[in-house]
């Protein structure tokens, strides 16, 4: 009887010692889980040049039918994999908000007061608004994410995509066709360009006229000395030691078919 106790003892401590094993195996699950998803696979080519024939063929005023069905197709889990890294989403949704926009201004007849705000854009089997696309996608607004949003928006904001998205105004920066390889550099490129064309100097007042979309955007530019940091890295001309920065009245001239 006494051995019998033991080997009972013997068992209860093993099995006790697994059972607090498990247990903690399924807390170190459960805060894996927790931690915040970083998928870096590679992305779905296939949607992402959809988004790019699109702008180039309403750039060549060549039908764009099959390419919107394609879009309106895909399966709405297939688009967040396809679009894995925050490289990815960027390309395709900069050439879908300036592809639609020209869609909805041109064919739909889309008035100021709705085209930014019309769910008109069908992609994945869901209706977007321009809206949805630059300031939930892109821009992470509260106010725009939804469940459906979320999982398609980027994980950093990055602040060049001002200079890379237009609503068809003559102070909008021009239309350009983004690839996923050269995004960065593309984007580079269009803030360089952008900054250098529409930024004044004024090296007697020690005055910087910059255009107003850093106003609007401002915290996405990291503030006044976010935007500082900007202009030093991209102005390639002089500025005037402790300048002040004024914004530029936006020029809301309709521009369309403004092409890079």
């Amino acid at each position: 009887m006494p051995k019998i106790i033991e080997i009972r003892r013997k068992y209860s401590k093993k099995i006790a010692y697994t059972l607090s094993l498990l247990l903690l195996s399924l807390v170190l699950l459960s805060w894996i889980c927790a931690l915040p998803k970083t998928n870096n696979t590679n992305p779905n080519q296939q949607i992402i040049a959809l988004s790019g024939q699109l702008l180039l063929n309403v750039k060549s005023e060549l039908a764009t039918d099959s390419m919107e069905l394609a879009l309106a197709k895909i399966k709405p889990e297939e688009l967040v994999a396809g679009l894995s890294n925050d490289k990815a989403r960027k390309t395709f949704w900069i050439n879908i908000y300036n592809a639609y926009f020209q869609i909805l201004s041109l064919r739909e007849k889309k008035g100021k007061d709705e085209i930014f705000k019309a769910k008109a854009i069908c992609i994945a089997q869901t209706k977007f608004s321009l809206n949805n696309i630059e300031h939930g996608i892109l821009r992470k607004c509260k106010s725009e994410l939804s469940k459906v949003i979320m999982p398609l928006s980027v994980s950093q904001i990055d602040f060049r995509i001002h200079f890379a998205l237009n609503c068809g105004a003559k102070s909008c920066p021009p239309i350009a066709y983004y690839e996923y390889a050269d995004i960065d550099e593309q984007l580079d490129l269009a803030t360089f360009a952008f900054l250098n064309t529409e930024t004044e100097i004024d090296l007697t007042k020690k005055v910087v006229k910059v255009s107003k979309l850093m106003w609007w955007f401002k915290d996405d530019f990291g503030g006044k000395e976010g935007i500082n940091t900007i202009l030093k890295k991209y102005i390639k001309k002089e500025l005037p030691d402790n300048y002040s920065i004024e914004y530029k009245d936006y020029d809301w001239t309709e521009q369309l078919k403004n092409y890079k």
